[in-house]
């Protein structure tokens, strides 16, 4: 009898937790219908109202400028928090650009960035970042007076993460989000090299930068019009690693699985099961061919991040003076942004952010051997985090893009995947809420001794 027991609380042990997920889960759906396209289309054509969001622009007047840009994006950060009882911490953040330490900076100028914290119930001290660009510009970088209207590169953006802020703070998380709006793109990444450093100064526990830049064009150069695919830009791994890494990388592989591709592949995951209307496409580079972001920066101090933005780009219509030649239309203006679309993308933003912020923190650490064995051996710290109901081990092929197979193995540290060849796959594991939120898929990076 009491072998037939447990085979029947195995057999319903599985439904009760998938039960169990599928019941707090729904909210990810409720997020995905409370963006609103219409909100995003008033916040760009108040960026774009500005005239110009150049870095070199004027910063007192109340009408025009990246200054009036900045503090009416407080100044929304500010109604949002009212209207959630305070729930988000606002605030400027600031660094200073020396004069001459950019060639496209001559003079000294502050770098104002603003932010706003959503702080987590259990852990206030990590975070999960969603970013877009202030700043826009011209031909001309250091041209900072002329009509910069900056519509989809990067107003689109930033109205997405304002509407993210928006949606989300209706809702508690036991993990902090920062919704923040960085200046200093254009002119070299400025206003995420001063918070990355900050943040690595100050030792906060990044889990994840999420950096929306140009999330509005469905028309591209290539004459292709696409509303229903997105890219995730993700480098292969941290640029500067030990020669333990390094070691580690040759002989046991994790190429293409640093942390910004484990934050790709749960993007493109929970994007793919919960809003399946989308097309996700994980791009292994760090940004465009020759060109950068503002995750790059995070990246550089060891941070994982992404880029999120369009498929097909517009090239005539990112940072060009504004004008016609030979029938051709030039610029950043607000007719070449579909405000649908830019909603899609905001939406994937939003229930990435939500999944993350309520699932358990990651293990911290994990390690996996099975070297001429027939099966293979995961063992892992456990996670911090309260709401823990267990883990799930994930392996793939090693030229598959995505984790194929996945196996719940409880509340444990270690487990065996028996007549799984360590040789043939690549693995990684996750941590799992007892409502069913996963973390994002830790890699191993040290080897178990063979015994």
């Amino acid at each position: 009898m009491p072998y037939i027991l447990s085979i029947i609380f195995l057999l319903i042990t599985p439904s009760i937790y998938c039960q169990s997920y599928q019941a707090d889960v729904l909210k990810l759906y409720d997020i995905i219908k409370a963006v609103e396209a219409d909100r995003i289309e008033a916040d760009i054509n108040t960026l774009v109202g500005f005239g110009t969001r150049h870095t070199l622009s004027d910063t007192v007047s109340t009408t025009r400028g990246i200054g009036a840009a900045r503090r009416w994006i407080k100044s929304e950060f500010d109604v949002i928090s009212s209207d959630c009882n305070n729930c988000l911490e606002v605030s400027y953040h600031k660094g200073l650009v020396e004069a001459g330490e950019s060639r496209r900076i001559p003079d000294e100028t502050w770098i104002v960035n603003v932010l706003a914290i959503q702080r987590g119930t259990t852990h206030p001290d990590t975070y999960v970042i969603m970013s877009g660009d202030i700043d826009s510009r011209v031909s001309d970088p250091l041209d900072g007076t002329s009509d910069s209207p900056g519509a989809n590169d990067n107003a689109s953006g930033m109205a997405g993460v304002i509407e993210a802020a928006r949606v989300l703070s209706n809702y508690e998380f036991p993990v902090s989000i920062i919704y923040v709006g960085l200046s200093g793109e254009e002119q070299g990444l400025f206003g995420g090299k001063f918070l990355a450093a900050d943040a690595k100064a100050d030792g906060w526990q990044i889990l994840g930068v999420l950096n929306n830049d140009m999330i509005g064009n469905i028309k591209g150069i290539d004459g292709v019009i696409d509303n229903r695919s997105f890219r995730i830009f993700a480098e292969s791994g941290p640029s500067e690693v030990d020669e333990q890494q390094q070691i580690w990388n040759r002989f046991y592989g994790g190429e293409v699985d640093g942390p910004s591709r484990q934050l790709a592949r749960y993007i493109h995951r929970i994007t793919s099961q919960y809003m399946p209307e989308m097309n996700p496409m994980m791009v292994y580079r760090l940004d465009r061919f020759g060109r950068g972001g503002h995750h790059r920066p995070f990246n550089d101090v060891g941070y994982p991040g992404v880029r999120i933005m369009e498929t097909h780009e517009n090239y005539d219509m990112q940072h060009q003076d504004i004008r016609e030649e030979n029938g051709i239309k030039y610029g950043d203006v607000i007719e070449g942004v579909d405000f649908d679309y830019a909603a899609k993308l905001t939406a994937v933003n939003a229930i990435n952010l939500a999944a993350i912020a309520s699932a358990p923190l990651p293990p911290p650490f994990v390690m996996i051997g099975g070297v001429v064995q027939p099966s293979t051996t995961l063992k892992w710290d456990p996670s911090p985090s309260k709401h823990l109901a267990g883990y799930k081990i994930y392996w793939r092929d090693t030229t598959a893009p995505q984790w194929q197979h996945s196996k719940w193995v409880g509340n444990v540290n270690q487990a065996t995947l028996d007549n799984i060849v360590i040789d043939n796959y690549l693995f990684g594991v996750s941590a799992v809420s007892a409502d069913g939120y996963e973390s994002v898929v830790v890699y191993p990076r040290t080897l178990i001794p063979r015994r």
